[in-house]
């Protein structure tokens, strides 16, 4: 019979998918999948301790510059690094540099924690990303390498298809939703060897196409709601993180409340 997994410090490090949007929280803010994760490892240990350094915009250069040896001094048991996509999303990309300061940042972290996770990121469907599929691509087959010369583990959402359904993607077409960051929550859990409370990967039900002055009518709310501000943002070198601190910069304890664990799951 194998061992439950022990992890009492977990910190979090990346963009915007790993600081939890776009599942919001009714007084403001975002939680996400890290967040779900750290009130079951919470439930699960006690004195468990938590942090998260994600900052939505982020490219992987400055992950590298300004979470990874903050998150390395920690000496936590658990590090989540997911970044990289932010720089192959934007239409120039020296995606040699991208992959050297993902493995500057692997190599730094892995010594410095007890177990080092990174992600194969899901990706929506779509004709949008397929511009840059072929980037994503060369990017997972990179963590991949990494994770194998540094003994890190990669949870594979990528490879799952129902990740790439539109429906657990939010408005701005870039994040999931709540119930998808809770599917990744589920994914994370079970690939750290915990056992697991739910299919994660279950299809959504059979979906009814909206008609298609529906679906014209979404493009352009999408175009203008977020598409054009972000194509603003490229176009002078502004980011949608700018200023903005970590939403949990210490390493300290979780308070979960048990029924409000349920709750939530």
């Amino acid at each position: 019979m194998e061992r439950t997994p022990v992890v009492e410090s977990f910190v979090a490090v990346g963009d915007s998918f790993t600081e939890g949007m776009s599942d919001a929280l009714p007084g403001g803010g975002y939680r996400g999948w890290a967040d779900l994760l750290a009130d079951r490892l919470a439930g699960e240990h006690a004195g468990f301790r938590y942090a998260n350094l994600a900052v939505r915009g982020k490219l992987i250069g400055q992950i590298a510059d300004e979470q990874v040896d903050r998150a390395a001094a920690m000496r936590p048991d658990l590090v989540s690094l997911v970044g990289g996509l932010n720089d192959v999303l934007r239409p120039r990309c020296d995606q040699a540099r991208v992959h050297a300061r993902l493995e500057e940042a692997v190599e730094r972290l892995a010594p410095a924690c007890g177990r080092l996770l990174l992600m194969r990121s899901p990706g929506r469907r779509g004709p949008v990303l397929e511009r840059y599929r072929g980037r994503m691509e060369a990017l997972f087959e990179h963590i991949e390498d990494l994770a194998a010369r540094h003994g890190a583990l990669v949870v594979d959402l990528y490879g799952a298809p129902v990740l790439g359904d539109p429906r657990l993607w939010a408005d701005d077409r870039l994040h999931l939703t709540a119930e998808g960051h809770r599917r990744v929550a589920e994914a994370v859990w079970q690939a750290l060897g915990y056992p697991a409370r739910e299919e994660w990967h279950t299809p959504l039900p059979e979906a009814v196409l909206p008609a298609w002055t529906a679906r014209r009518r979404a493009d352009l709310r999408f175009a203008r709601r977020h598409l054009l501000p972000w194509v603003g943002r490229r176009l002078t070198g502004r980011s949608s993180g700018d200023g903005r601190p970590p939403k949990r910069p210490e390493l300290l304890p979780v308070d979960v409340e048990p029924d409000h664990v349920t709750d939530r799951w």
